[in-house]
């Protein structure tokens, strides 16, 4: 069952095993349980509670508190200080992408020779749970951590998280049976986001409708104290506990197919020499590469507008916790769905396709999203009325964000899946593992370029609009180079 490879130089590349069963299989399902695990600290600290947060009460609490806007109206101190809120999460992502990019990228081919998995997960994941419950001591002023303090938090996990990502997505090929890989892939994502989805409804349920409304209960449960924002800070801990307490049944069935022994500094010394033979014969990979540079492109775009998006809307439109975490709960079932019909879409179309109208729906939908204001939708074409007397989600510009929202997480989620298929047919049969690492690597050589991108044009507009859209570029060149891929079925690749 096992095939021993070596590289032209060599050195002994770890055992790669033929993967068996389904997504449901013992394997397969573990592997995807990964993201059940991993994934709601993302979707809750990186997207849509913490950071929308960290950039509006603390970045830009600081600035007005400052006296630096006196000067202004009050309606455009609130923008300029969104601006530079928005700026500093775009520029804290850069950062973190700048040390993933220079460490992470020879993890991949170190893997490929036998250097294990799980230990590295472990200690990521350990890592990056202390660092949630941390957050929960992120409060505004002097009495809680320095901005400084929780930057440099972040970036950790941020980090962290890289390295787990690429270790966790080069165990795919090992999960499952070959055909069953596009479903196990899609699974581990509608996992990620339905885990997501249910910490979302209990910090609705027991934090913030009992503050709003007085529902279900009188009073925040657990003493909660939402003066104190207390309300955002208890998705750290949140997040990090369940990271630790649920991450068991990866550990025990997962399939890692390093060596027991293998020293790490001759595995990621030998693997970063690997990489570089691997580059220098690109020409004999041309396929694999031209997507591997696709995928690097729009990966960056879509990093950008996954971890800047709830951001953005925070500010732009002035949403609450309430009406982001119920936007983040929309998009999170959506994105369940999301898991699924990548799948399916890639059975039906074959993944360079799926990808080509998964990329084009992305950029389409990015733009009815900038269309929207406080004041109207479209770019002017629709007022925003008032459509039913509610507290959350009344107004015609608030329910147009809500539907694209929905899209953007059916659509970036079924992405994600169809990239990871794409690469089992553009990649060598023979060298699988080796491109997945690439493949993983691919995700965080140049990760800083979308929320650069939207730095520089924030600051240089001083429009939140003008900022987000910049990362329109990223999708269009990654489209750009995808439609020159040729890709042949996993089968006859190899044969």
């Amino acid at each position: 069952m096992a095939q021993a490879i070596v590289d032209a130089g060599g050195g002994n590349l770890a055992h790669t095993h033929k993967g068996e069963g389904g997504a449901l299989g013992k394997t397969g399902f573990s592997w995807a349980w990964f993201e059940a695990a991993r994934n709601p600290y993302y979707i809750l600290i990186v997207i849509y509670v913490f950071a929308p947060y960290f950039a509006r009460d603390i970045v830009g609490a600081d600035i007005l508190a400052s006296g630096k806007l006196d000067g202004l109206s009050p309606e455009e101190a609130r923008r300029v200080a969104g601006a530079e809120g928005q700026a500093m999460v775009a520029n804290l992502s850069k950062t973190a992408g700048y040390i993933a990019a220079l460490t992470a990228p020879f993890l991949g081919a170190a893997f490929d020779r036998g250097l294990r998995r799980k230990p590295l997960i472990f200690f990521c994941l350990s890592l990056i749970s202390l660092v949630g419950i941390s957050l929960w001591w992120a409060i505004p002023g002097p009495a809680g951590l320095s901005t400084g303090a929780i930057m440099s938090l972040l970036i950790i996990a941020y980090v962290c998280y890289s390295y787990s990502e690429v270790a966790h997505n080069s165990m795919l090929p090992d999960a499952a049976r070959l055909d069953a890989l596009p479903a196990v892939s899609g699974l581990g994502l509608a996992l990620g986001n339905g885990m997501a989805t249910l910490m979302f409804v209990a910090i609705v349920f027991m934090f913030a409708l009992p503050e709003v409304l007085g529902w279900p209960f009188s009073a925040p449960l657990f003493g909660i104290d939402p003066a104190q924002y207390e309300q955002f800070r208890i998705a750290g801990p949140i997040c990090g506990v369940w990271m630790l307490a649920s991450m068991i049944p990866f550990f025990l069935y997962a399939r890692d197919t390093g060596v027991r022994g293998t020293s790490p500094v001759r595995a990621i010394r030998e693997g970063a020499q690997g990489v570089v033979r691997t580059i220098r014969q690109a020409a004999h990979h041309r396929e694999a590469f031209k997507f591997l540079i696709a995928r690097t492109i729009y990966a960056d775009g879509m990093f950008a507008l996954l971890t800047i998006g709830a951001v953005y809307v925070s500010l732009f439109l002035g949403w609450g916790l309430i009406e982001l975490t119920i936007y983040a709960i929309w998009a999170s079932a959506w994105g369940v769905a999301g898991g699924i019909f990548g799948g399916w879409l890639d059975q039906r179309l074959g993944p360079k396709n799926a990808l080509i109208v998964e990329i084009a729906a992305i950029v389409l939908i990015l733009f009815l999203g900038l269309s929207v204001t406080r004041d109207s939708a479209f770019f002017g074409l629709v007022p925003n009325v008032k459509v039913w007397d509610a507290p959350f989600f009344s107004g015609s510009s608030d329910l147009i964000y809500l539907f694209q929202g929905a899209l953007i997480a059916i659509f970036a989620t079924a992405n994600i899946s169809s990239s990871r298929s794409m690469l089992i047919h553009v990649a060598p049969a023979h060298m699988r593992g080796e491109f997945f690492g690439l493949f993983a690597i691919a995700g965080t050589v140049t990760v800083w370029l979308g929320p650069l991108l939207i730095e520089q044009f924030t600051r240089w507009s001083g429009d939140q609009r003008i900022g987000m859209s910049a990362i329109a570029l990223l999708f269009f060149l990654g489209l750009a180079v995808l439609l020159t891929v040729k890709s042949d079925p996993p089968a006859r690749r190899a044969a």
